[in-house]
């Protein structure tokens, strides 16, 4: 069909018109909507086996798909997420009521500090006790206050989280079973080169896959480590910590480290000389050798970007998306750098 080129632009304005409509109606599930869209790459190739022992039958292997989904990823998470509600309810409880007193951690700490440590603290107005641990009461203060509002929160949108839940799951059996011709519909409406499609639809779902199995075992590992060594070492809300610790070790490098580094500290100040080293060696050697072995492997081998890139990107997609930008972060990274290299590429052959 030829149009004018008065009817193209139209066509591209109305095209225009419709797809930000859409992505407008779709924006208060933008969450689920992309999910969906991430478990059904990942866990595509699942699929893809399970229609040979069930006769090529895209149905029973989507259905098939979606309850190994549940009991792999959706299930754990739920259990893992009301177990940390419990513990974090029980800690906060004994900060209330008094059972964990703050203020005999401080008075341990700054009292086995050497005089120069203390002197750092005097020149920053923190090493008075007394003031110290009011400026700490007014923080736990303001974070109890943020928890009530956060679980409340929680409470009213239970039915809100619940529908996208439901919406996320409706939508990843349909993006399983119809996920490839969904692609080939995305692919034939890009206004590029077979090839450069091709590459670029391919570098999208490595990434993705690389980027959620690899972060999620690597996440999954070192803050199993750390919730038994701090379980181990008598430390209370052993997995709280160990759930921060997974949530911390998304961001390559400094992650996990930033949990358990501080309690290292502070076993070494109050003369608790051996849990201190025990939990420095394992961490440097057990659960920081987790993060140096398995994520080059599984995230920076398949997604070929520099650690720094991984790392900037993760932290940026965080600030902008939420947890969600673990994912969006890198995955932007990844086809701003493929889209360079094809631009590239491209003007160095028209340069012959």
């Amino acid at each position: 069909m030829n149009l004018s080129a008065l009817h193209q632009k139209a066509l591209l304005l109305l095209l225009l018109l419709v797809t930000l409509a859409f992505g407008w109606i779709l924006w208060p599930f933008y969450g689920a909507v992309f999910w969906s869209a991430v478990l059904a790459i990942v866990f595509h190739p699942l699929y893809r086996r399970l229609l040979k022992p069930l006769r090529q039958r895209p149905t029973l292997a989507a259905l098939a798909t979606l309850l190994l989904c549940l009991l792999i990823v959706i299930l754990p998470l739920a259990l893992t997420g009301a177990a940390l509600v419990q513990e974090g309810t029980q800690l906060y409880q004994r900060l209330q009521s008094g059972q964990i007193d703050v203020g005999t951690y401080l008075q341990r700490v700054l009292g086995s500090l050497p005089g120069w440590a203390f002197r750092l603290l005097d020149f920053f107005g923190i090493a008075d006790l007394a003031t110290l641990q009011a400026r700490l009461s007014a923080g736990l203060n303001q974070a109890s206050r943020f928890l009530a509002g956060y679980a409340l929160n929680l409470g009213q949108n239970a039915f809100q989280f619940l529908i996208g839940l439901g919406v996320m799951l409706y939508l990843l059996f349909f993006l399983l079973r119809d996920g490839a011709a969904l692609a080939e519909r995305i692919k034939r409406a890009l206004p590029l080169s077979p090839e450069h499609k091709r590459y670029l639809i391919d570098k999208f779902a490595t990434v993705i896959r690389a980027t959620i199995k690899g972060n999620l075992v690597v996440a999954a590992v070192q803050g199993t480590l750390g919730g038994v060594i701090f379980a181990l070492l008598g430390i209370h809300g052993a997995l709280l910590w160990g759930v921060l610790m997974a949530l911390l070790s998304l961001l390559p490098a400094v992650g996990a480290g930033l949990v358990w580094g501080p309690a290292a500290v502070y076993f070494l100040a109050t003369g608790a000389l051996w849990q201190g080293l025990a939990l420095t060696a394992f961490g440097v050697l057990v659960i920081g050798l987790v993060d140096n072995l398995l994520r080059p492997i599984l995230v920076g081998k398949d997604t070929q970007m520099p650690d720094y890139v991984v790392l900037v990107s993760t932290l940026g997609g965080m600030a902008i998306f939420g947890l969600n930008g673990f994912v969006i972060g890198p995955v932007i990274a990844a086809l701003f750098i493929a889209t360079w290299d094809l631009f590239t590429a491209a003007r160095d052959a028209s340069a012959r």
